[in-house]
């Protein structure tokens, strides 16, 4: 019974100090909104959409711009005065936002093409069912369909790096067709 009870406060205390950081991200978000949207939702297909992102995968790409490991100008300016806990209090609040629809509209015979390209290339092993995400690994259902695609053809390009090769072994084999039809076929997935 005390297991269960010691079990249940450090819940309670971690549930009340991820409910602090977003709270306190919120305060900090007044620079990302331009970007991404006052609730997290991109208004544009410029920039991701953060709402419902997971906060681990939030903080280490801010950290990533911070430190050089992921490259954006716009970015990695706005990283530089940001501490680690300034980061994961961003990464808890967009976290806690909800996703909205992009409004997109898939075409069907590429989401029909891309979902044959996500299951022969194995993508829910690390993404989840939905391409919900998990962790380190980024939630990208539902994500805007033109961003989709210039992350996937960067992995591809090795122009983006900054995910010990994952991405780029994956998207080695994948022709820039196929990657157009993926894009549809993610941005599709709710």
């Amino acid at each position: 019974m005390l297991k269960f009870a010691l079990s249940a406060a450090l819940c309670i205390v971690a549930a009340s100090n991820a409910f602090a950081g977003a709270e306190e991200g919120k305060a900090k978000a007044t620079a990302c909104v331009a970007c991404h949207g006052p609730d997290g939702n991109s208004p544009s297909a410029d920039f991701p959409s953060l709402a419902g992102q997971t906060s681990r995968y939030i903080y280490l790409q801010l950290k990533d711009f911070k430190e050089g490991r992921r490259k954006n100008e716009i970015m990695s300016a706005l990283t530089t005065n940001l501490s680690k806990q300034d980061m994961r209090d961003l990464g808890d609040w967009f976290a806690a936002q909800k996703q909205k629809s992009t409004g997109f509209k898939a075409d069907g015979a590429k989401v029909a093409r891309g979902q044959k390209v996500a299951a022969d290339a194995l993508c829910t092993m690390c993404h989840l069912g939905g391409f919900s995400g998990q962790n380190e690994v980024p939630r990208v259902g539902g994500q805007h369909q033109a961003y989709i695609y210039r992350q996937l053809m960067a992995f591809k390009n090795k122009e983006r790096t900054n995910d010990a090769g994952n991405m780029q072994s994956v998207m080695r084999s994948i022709t820039e067709e196929d990657v157009e039809a993926l894009s549809h076929y993610i941005a599709n997935v709710n």
